[in-house]
């Protein structure tokens, strides 16, 4: 165990390479990285030192605040960040036996309009419902504190927040009501944060995505024809065309039957099978079809009851054909 430790204190660790997610944040603000591995070692070791250092630099980030970049509990804060803190940065995880480093790129923008649309988080409320937009990455800032006060903005004008359309509910939530597609968009929402007797802002972007509801409408069977013209031995194709409108597709179920009973019981020898299902858009509308194949037609074919049907949660519907000599 001795030489164990010995080889870890050494500096003998497994580096775990770059981790995927680039932080982007913007100049003038204070900023707080996290070290991606402290989550795992936390799980599972009672104990851990974390240290940071510029991938540029053999110096550790000291652990005290005199200077414009600390460690605090593992996490290393930038107050406030400049476009020059931009670059790579290590971490190291490390307990008397094992040790971990992993790499975390941090690219710090310039505040202007233009760098919206590079910081970022994505957020998504369903069409006509009521929804929370999240002030995200605070809690480092917040703590324990429960007097926060989160001022929210729309393409940069102010909300009402306390309206029939926006409340600001306790923290750093925002409640959306009656969401239309207009309220798609950037947000903003700003707190402030004192460090060292000065007043820093910290600011997050959201693009809130809104989503139209998945929602079902009355199947219409637009084809085939009650009859059907084929010869005898011939390979012939019914399609069975199913118009969906605005509806969705994935819940709507369309089959054939031969004489009231399922084309692949009725037809053990595969002589007439349903062709693979297609789900497609015309002119914004939508559509799903479903063929049956004869390969070849039969004699036996001009007596049978083919039934196409659709069915959802709305409606059920048949349309009845047969094949003509």
């Amino acid at each position: 165990v001795q030489s164990e430790e010995h080889s870890v204190a050494a500096g003998s660790c497994r580096f775990h390479g770059r981790h995927p997610k680039t932080r982007f944040k913007v100049e003038g603000e204070p900023l707080v990285l996290t070290c991606p591995q402290v989550l795992h070692w936390e799980s599972t070791s009672a104990h851990v030192n974390v240290t940071w250092r510029r991938n540029d630099s053999a110096v550790a980030v000291p652990g005290e605040e005199e200077s414009r970049v600390w460690v605090r509990d593992g996490a290393l804060w930038i107050v406030p960040a400049s476009q020059a803190d931009s670059g790579t940065y290590i971490c190291t995880v490390r307990n008397a036996s094992y040790c971990d480093k992993m790499s975390v790129e941090l690219r710090v923008f310039e505040k202007t309009d233009a760098s919206v649309p590079l910081i970022f988080y994505p957020q998504i409320i369903p069409l006509s419902a009521s929804g929370l937009l999240v002030c995200p990455d605070l809690s480092e800032f917040i703590g324990n504190r429960t007097d926060v006060e989160i001022q929210w903005y729309k393409d940069s004008v102010p909300l009402d927040q306390d309206n029939q359309k926006f409340l600001n509910v306790r923290g750093t939530r925002l409640l959306v009501n009656n969401v239309s597609m207009e309220d798609a968009g950037y947000y903003t929402c700003a707190m402030t944060y004192a460090h060292k007797g000065r007043q820093y802002n910290i600011t997050r972007n959201i693009k809130l995505r809104v989503k139209k509801r998945d929602e079902e409408t009355i199947p219409v069977i637009i084809s085939p024809h009650q009859t059907i013209s084929a010869s005898l031995g011939s390979r012939l194709t019914i399609p069975c065309k199913v118009f969906l409108g605005a509806g969705i597709h994935t819940t709507t179920l369309l089959w054939w039957t031969a004489n009231n009973t399922f084309i692949e019981d009725a037809y053990h020898g595969g002589r007439v099978t349903e062709g693979e299902r297609q789900a497609y858009s015309e002119n914004n509308e939508n559509y799903i079809e479903v063929p049956l194949i004869f390969d070849p037609v039969r004699r036996e074919d001009l007596h049978t009851d083919f039934k196409c049907v659709v069915r959802n949660t709305m409606s059920s519907q048949t349309l009845r054909t047969t094949v003509k000599e």
